[in-house]
Order: C-alpha cells, then sequence, then structure tokens
C-alpha cells in the first residue's frame, strides 16, 4: 500500500518536530465531536484507503506527527436520524514515546501551513502484512488497565490528538480498510439510501469507553459515498 505524503520539519525552541501529512487533500474524509461520547469519521472508498494507510504509517513513523487536515473538507451530506454531528476537527497521530505535549501544535500548524516553509514530497509504501485481521485482536485485552495499546486522546486547537503505540495504530488501521471494502457494494444494494442514517449503516468501532476507565471516547468510521467531485 502506498500515499503520497509531504514531509516537513519545524523547530520550536531546542525542538524540532516532524510533520507528515497527505501529499493531496482529503476530499470526502470528515471528523466530528458527536457529542454523545463519541467521535465520528465519515470516509469514501478512496480516502477510506489513504487514510487506513497513514494510520499504518503511523505505526512505522514513532517520531513523527501524522496530521490529517480535516477541518475544511465539505461537510458530508445530511444525516439521517435526525441529527448532525458537531465540529469539524483535524486529527493527528502520534507515538507515545515523542510526549508531544497538544498546546504547541498550534505553533507547529502554523509553521507548516506557511507558503515559504519547505516540504519534501514523497511516495510512503507500507506492507499489508502489517494490517492485523479480526481473528488476531484480543478484545478481553482492552480492559485490563495497564494495556499500553490503548489511544489516548486528547483535543487542542480544533484537533484532536491520538497517542499510542505502534500496535494501537496498526489496530485501528484495519477498520478503515474494513469500512472501504464494505461499504460501497452495500450502499449499491440498497434502494432507499439515507447517508450514514437508519436504514443503511456500513461502519466500524475501534475504541469502547466502557473497557477502559481512562475516559476516553468512542471512535465510529462510518462509510459515506464520495459527496465531493
Amino acid at each position: 500500500m502506498q500515499a503520497k505524503i509531504i514531509v516537513q520539519h519545524v523547530s520550536l525552541g531546542a525542538k524540532r518536530h516532524r510533520v507528515i501529512r497527505p501529499a493531496k487533500p482529503l476530499n470526502n474524509a470528515a471528523l466530528h465531536d458527536h457529542g454523545l461520547n463519541s467521535y465520528d469519521m465519515y470516509v469514501d472508498r478512496a480516502d477510506g484507503r489513504r487514510i487506513g494507510t497513514l494510520w499504518l504509517l503511523a505505526a512505522r513513523s514513532p517520531r513523527s506527527l501524522v496530521y490529517l487536515p480535516m477541518r475544511t473538507t465539505p461537510p458530508p451530506p445530511e444525516i439521517g436520524c435526525d441529527w448532525f454531528p458537531e465540529g469539524p476537527l483535524d486529527l493527528v497521530l502520534l507515538h507515545h514515546s515523542l510526549q508531544f505535549p497538544p498546546s504547541r501544535w498550534k505553533r507547529v500548524r502554523e509553521r507548516i501551513t506557511r507558503a515559504n516553509t519547505p516540504r519534501e514530497l514523497r511516495t510512503a509504501g507500507v506492507p499489508d502484512s502489517g494490517l492485523p485481521t479480526d481473528e488476531e485482536t484480543n478484545y478481553p485485552a482492552f480492559n485490563y488497565r495497564e494495556n499500553r495499546d490503548v489511544l489516548r486522546q486528547h483535543r487542542y486547537a480544533e484537533t484532536l490528538f491520538l497517542t499510542g503505540s505502534a500496535a494501537a495504530f496498526r489496530e485501528a488501521a484495519r477498520h478503515f480498510f474494513a469500512v472501504a471494502k464494505h461499504g460501497p457494494p452495500t450502499a449499491a444494494r440498497d434502494s432507499l439510501y439515507l447517508p450514514v442514517g437508519c436504514n443503511y449503516h456500513v461502519c466500524r468501532q475501534f475504541y469502547w469507553p466502557h473497557l477502559d476507565p481512562r475516559g476516553n471516547q468512542e471512535v465510529h468510521v462510518a462509510y459515506c459515498p464520495t459527496w465531493t467531485h
């Protein structure tokens, strides 16, 4: 699996930060705070696979911040069941060993979005073998307080930060590929389609807050057909 990425370096005082982000904007990917103890992500097939690849890249890049800008993405179509999500939010993935304080992010983001900030265009490749299967996931282990393969959540500057181990990012990545795979054929078979609504729904949840006493919210990924062109 491959993804076109931009790599940038930002120095703040004595600290130097390496930031990875998609080379092209994510057109059909959105992240919102649902307001009911969950974060909701919406993806189409193409961007679902791109995001899954970037999550695998986060697992292989412990010294980098993986930045997914989604605040400016056009919102997904109207949601069924008479509710609308809150947001939108950007997403940053980072290995826990970086010990990056979210309060520093706003200055880093300002630097990398300047027109004169150097950027390297690269093609990142990750092996398919890095993607775990459903059978390889030990769900009861999420209940252990000492479990380190849990994604910690922080909010700052309209950004959701997910901090964890390489195993945690690999575990979550597979859900984006599953939604991108099973969403399109299911939508094609449905004669009455309500985007991400009650009549039709293909989704994955990769965090269960009742299994962890640390107060994180559920993260819910749902398929939504392409809404921009």
